[in-house]
């Protein structure tokens, strides 16, 4: 491929900017770029606009919604709310039921207001908030709207799954952050899924091993 929207199913530990500056050098295009990152721990559909002419059209798809499979452990904490954070154990005792903790997700449905994490790539004043956060400053975010709607909930203490639809924007390290501190116990992202952005699904992905072995 030498344009075009090519879907990387993107592996942990990867940066999206890994996956970008991989692909640069598999596919011998140097304009390539993304339509919305995933932190490291995150894996799924990484959608990479490949030649300039795609990369200017980009934009018209930030705004996409998208779904991802969650996993969150409860009882602990961490400055970046999730598991690559300074992880701590709160200690509180996690034994509630699959109803409280659907009665409790379920105030977070729909339209609500929700603060993006300090350790984002949100800018404050021209500056990455992890920047600032990781230099140890202050970091105040507003909030801003988004809608979620979540489905497929298993709780097995203090593992919880389900599947969420999130507007473009939203923050899954935050909603399970926020679930957490009104649970009184706390709670960290151990994993993430993106399995759709907009029109781009992951049946239709492929591996950065796949990508490579169709260009030999």
């Amino acid at each position: 491929m030498k344009e075009g929207f090519l879907i990387i199913d993107k592996p942990s530990g990867w940066t999206s900017h890994d996956v970008v500056a991989k692909m640069r050098g598999v596919l011998g295009v140097k304009k390539i770029g993304h339509l919305g990152t995933l932190d490291p721990l995150s894996t799924g559909v990484l959608v990479l606009a490949v030649s300039k002419k795609f990369t200017k059209q980009a934009q018209n798809y930030m705004g996409c919604d998208k779904d991802y499979e969650v996993v969150a452990e409860l009882g602990k904490v961490s400055n970046t709310y999730d598991s690559d954070g300074e992880v701590e154990v709160t200690g509180v005792d996690c034994d509630f039921s699959l109803e409280e903790i659907e009665n409790t997700l379920a105030k977070f449905w729909g339209k609500t207001m929700q603060v993006p994490p300090a350790f984002s790539a949100k800018k404050i004043n021209g500056r990455r908030a992890y920047k600032m956060a990781r230099a140890g400053q202050e970091v105040k975010l507003a909030a801003r709207e988004v809608e979620m709607e979540g489905s497929d909930i298993v709780w097995d203490a203090p593992i919880l799954k389900f599947k969420v639809r999130v507007s473009s924007g939203t923050y899954i390290r935050s909603l399970l952050h926020d679930l957490g501190q009104q649970l009184g116990c706390g709670a960290i992202m151990t994993g993430l899924r993106r399995t759709r952005v907009g029109e781009f699904k992951i049946e239709d992905s492929k591996t950065i091993a796949e990508v490579q072995q169709s260009t030999l």
